[in-house]
């Protein structure tokens, strides 16, 4: 087992302790649950089926893109609303594990019920409410997952294995849709009799999904030790998660570096998403890409993403979270900006995959950046509200897409992203990652034992 050496300071001599606190097969089983779950915005969110519903569904690709953001922000909202309480309340009962597992089934049976979402406009409530209901799977699950972080490594390695998974993540995210754009999509008879007519081999990939999903996700829940809360009955847990929810909130002065680092997520964040959720549909109404492009772009980025997210995880815990974050969005900004003005699409393929490098650092960063400010004991919460900081504007950037694009044309839609990214930077700059907030125990404290 790999091991950190740890000064004894009584015993004047360096002992050994293991890096991951449950063991390599508990931090394997962590990481590789992004794997099993990335595939679902990848292939669902903003690869696949966005541009299956934009151009096969909806009356027009205009219009389908615009009702895509906005399902995507009404799921933003609702998970504002979902994610702090039900991560206080977490805290304070048995375990984290049976959240995720509920979440992750709640997000492969919407996956599945994507199969039922034929050519056509009649299909449209059952596609937007199937996305709808997995967006929230999704990132619920994500609550809990991303608590348990700080109990499986110590403070030094939390940047690596946050990076490393997010690196996992991208990764099954670019070999669900090799898996789909070579065995489904691009063979010219579909393979096990699906029907190319009814776009059959188009709507397997929910299905595919809800399959990887569910098989990679056991590793996490029969290896990986749970973090567990204070053991209280869920009843009681209710109820002292509402009021450890209550204080945090009436005294947020006691956390004031805290909340100053989820305002500025808010806005970064909010634009990273905005490019996720429509980045799909943006290729195909500017570019009039179709799935075949359109996974091939996607293919592009999550292996630039990939790479990025394995390549700063080391730079995080050298450097720093936050500025592997600024480093991230600054990357961001810079290449998204002239893919705004080109017409090649082979530019557009380049600049894509050069700004997918800057994606993973500033997502993973983030949540290990979370992992360093949380107090013990309110990992949950405090991730919680992480969640909300991610989600409690998160309608706004997808709306005001839309918005922006029936009123001016998609490039002005997307257009309105930078603004997001900037202020967030601006604002993440005021954190100093070196103060300790009320509540919260020094860093050399944090060590697990």
């Amino acid at each position: 087992m790999d091991t950190l050496q740890v000064p004894d300071l009584e015993a004047g001599e360096v002992t050994a302790r293991p890096i991951w606190t449950g063991g390599r097969k508990s931090a394997f089983g962590w990481a590789l649950y992004d794997w099993a779950n990335s595939p679902f915005t990848t292939v669902v969110t903003t690869f696949i089926f966005a541009a299956y519903f934009a151009g096969a569904i909806a009356p027009d690709k205009t219009t389908g893109a615009s009702q895509w953001a906005f399902t995507q922000g009404a799921a933003a909202f609702v998970m504002a609303i979902l994610s702090p309480i039900l991560g206080a309340i977490a805290d304070h009962g048995k375990g984290r594990k049976a959240w995720i597992v509920f979440w992750t089934l709640v997000m492969v049976a919407a996956s599945a019920a994507l199969w039922w979402g034929a050519p056509g406009v009649d299909s449209t409530v059952l596609v937007l409410t199937a996305a709808f209901i997995g967006v929230i799977g999704f990132e619920m699950g994500l609550v809990f997952y991303n608590a348990m972080l700080p109990g499986l490594a110590p403070a030094s390695h939390i940047g690596r294995l946050s990076g490393w998974s997010w690196g996992l993540g991208y990764i099954g995210g670019l070999a669900c849709l090799v898996l789909l754009l070579f065995v489904f999509v691009q063979p010219q008879v579909a393979p096990f009799g699906l029907d190319k007519s009814a776009a059959e081999h188009i709507r397997i990939a929910g299905p595919v999904v809800a399959v990887w999903a569910l098989v990679f996700s056991l590793p996490l829940f029969f290896l990986t030790a749970d973090t567990p809360g204070a053991g209280l009955p869920m009843g009681r847990a209710v109820g002292a998660g509402l009021r450890t929810l209550g204080n945090t909130l009436a005294n947020v002065r006691k956390h004031a570096n805290i909340a100053r680092f989820l305002i500025a997520r808010i806005f970064y964040v909010d634009g990273l998403n905005t490019i996720f959720a429509v980045g799909a549909i943006y290729a195909a109404t500017v570019f009039g890409m179709g799935t075949a492009e359109v996974l091939i772009f996607g293919i592009i980025v999550n292996v630039t993403a990939g790479l990025g997210a394995f390549a700063f995880a080391w730079l995080d815990d050298r450097l720093g979270a936050k500025s592997t974050v600024l480093l991230g969005v600054a990357g961001v900004t810079v290449c998204g900006i002239p893919m705004l003005f080109v017409d090649d699409k082979t530019w557009f393929y380049v600049l894509g995959g050069i700004m997918g490098l800057f994606f993973g650092p500033a997502q993973a960063a983030s949540r290990s950046l979370m992992s360093h400010l949380a107090p013990r004991g309110q990992e949950a919460e405090m991730f919680g509200l992480y969640a909300f900081a991610g989600k409690c504007t998160a309608f706004l950037g997808p709306w005001i897409f839309g918005a922006v694009t029936l009123a001016a044309g998609p490039r002005w839609g997307m257009a309105t992203v930078v603004p997001f990214l900037v202020i967030g930077a601006v604002i993440l700059l005021k954190v100093d990652t070196g103060k300790v907030d009320t509540g919260k125990v020094a860093p050399e404290e944090s060590v697990p034992e």
